[in-house]
């Protein structure tokens, strides 16, 4: 009997988010009259297929409390990112999932993603060999900046594109990957697909949305406020 893979998603949620200029963590900060990391969680909730959802906080962080069965915390959240998805991973493959499984990593901080999106993510990566993320091909002219802040240099966009999340691999795949890279401290590791690229792989580009941003900056939580209102509008 053939033994179909499931697919769970995993949600670092352990950064101090201090580029956002908030007095807390940007993924508890209100939007839209809740904390960011919930509309997160409410369009993952959204897909059928996701079999768990995987929350890494950081170790004693106790401001999410959640009732849903489909989502459990792990405070294992680590110094960075990679950390955290290393751990989480290594969490979900504690909890019963499989190294077969697929698992989609999503930025907290990407409260915009929609329910197709993940959708159409898990539709174009459950038949391919390697697994892929969402991303935007790059549209803007980029520039090569000096120490000082001055352009030295435009870069050809032509290939390039803007990486997002989620980003879906196989459990096992992306932990691999991980585990290979964790004895240097994840250097050079800034996403799951730059991992898997590390380890030889060549993960598929699977067209994203300019409204699935990161909320980075303050300014971001008044574009992310003002587009989660006209979805309810």
């Amino acid at each position: 009997m053939t033994v179909q893979p499931r697919c769970f998603a995993l949600l670092p949620c352990a950064g101090s988010g201090l580029r956002a200029g908030a007095g807390v963590p940007k993924q508890y900060r209100p939007v839209a009259g809740v904390p960011m990391v919930r509309h997160t969680l409410a369009a993952f909730a959204a897909v059928a297929r996701i079999a768990r959802v995987l929350v890494v906080l950081a170790p004693g962080d106790g401001a999410l409390d959640v009732a849903d069965a489909a989502v459990s915390i792990a405070h294992c959240g680590g110094a960075t990112r990679a950390e955290s998805v290393f751990n989480g991973l290594n969490a979900l493959l504690a909890q019963g999932a499989a190294g077969y499984d697929w698992v989609l990593v999503h930025d907290a901080a990407r409260c915009l993603v929609t329910q197709a999106l993940i959708d159409a993510l898990i539709d174009a990566c459950l038949p391919d060999a390697v697994g892929g993320l969402l991303a935007l091909p790059l549209a803007d002219t980029l520039k090569q900046a000096d120490g000082g802040g001055r352009a030295v240099a435009t870069i050809d966009r032509a290939g390039k594109w803007l990486a997002q999340t989620p980003q879906m691999f196989r459990l096992g795949l992306l932990r691999d990957a991980l585990a290979a890279r964790a004895a240097s401290g994840f250097a050079g590791i800034t996403d799951e697909a730059s991992a898997v690229e590390a380890a030889g792989y060549q993960p598929l580009l699977v067209r994203g949305s300019a409204h699935n941003l990161k909320v980075t900056y303050p300014e971001d939580f008044a574009l992310a406020e003002a587009v989660l209102r006209s979805r309810h509008a």
